[in-house]
């Protein structure tokens, strides 16, 4: 079946003063790519040189500015006269269902933040794009660790199934969060150079935070969720063999 209508995914942040900011996304259906509008009159903080990341490929002759930052510029925007601290109700639609949450603002951030950057056509954070069709705003470490892992490997089989090498000993996942490691980096200090608060900084240090835990993790061979695949109690390769 051809895909027509895009995938929408819409926050809305009711904040401490009665005001209410609204963000309606829309991604491609097949790419999962942000669809972006007026990309004209953007600050000089969204130019690709501007505190260009270490491990960006793009060329600033082909693209003159980062996708990530074009794509946050009005979300930065609207949030630079409040605090992370700042307790707010956010609410997040899809497709398919609607969360709510009552919590601190660089919470609410952080999980909108992960989306967009996931979606701006970065070359280092594309392989989040298929999480991102299955957004889950709010998500704990665990639920990011377990998302992350399975979406890695079901990549693997496609590329297995196209009679490609996969790597089922998460090798390359790795190296990936490295890099996504130093896109948040570098973001961070674009933000530092416009920011008067702290909302969105603190943002980007929690979602800097998960990356490096998730990295974390993964070097310590997954223990912190063995335990829902593996449990502790289970019989052993001899316990097995015994109970055949």
């Amino acid at each position: 079946m051809e895909l027509q209508e895009p995938y929408r995914i819409a926050y809305r942040f009711s904040l401490p003063d009665g005001s209410r900011k609204e963000f309606d996304l829309e991604l491609d259906p097949r790419t999962i790519v942000l669809r972006t509008g007026d990309s004209t009159s953007l600050p000089a903080w969204t130019l690709l040189e501007h505190e260009q990341c270490t491990c960006c490929p793009l060329d600033s002759s082909r693209s003159p500015h980062c996708p990530i930052a074009v794509n946050l510029v009005r979300l930065i925007h609207d949030f630079k006269g409040f605090l992370s601290s700042d307790r707010v109700s956010v609410t997040c639609t899809t497709p398919e269902r609607t969360y709510l949450k009552e919590t601190f603002l660089q919470n609410g951030l952080q999980s909108i933040f992960g989306l967009i950057m996931a979606t701006s056509a970065c070359p280092v954070m594309d392989f989040f794009r298929p999480m991102a069709r299955f957004h889950l705003p709010f998500s704990t470490l665990e639920e990011s660790l377990v998302r992350t892992v399975s979406f890695y490997l079901l990549g693997e089989h496609f590329r297995h199934r196209r009679n490609l090498d996969p790597d089922w000993e998460l090798k390359g996942l790795d190296e990936r969060y490295r890099r996504v490691k130093e896109v948040n980096d570098g973001f961070l200090r674009r933000v530092h150079t416009v920011n008067e608060l702290d909302a969105d900084t603190n943002a980007l240090l929690l979602l800097h935070s998960l990356t490096e835990l998730l990295s974390g993790e993964m070097n310590s061979d997954l223990g912190s969720i063995r335990y829902l695949f593996v449990p502790d109690d289970s019989p052993g390769d001899e316990g097995r063999e015994r109970v055949k």
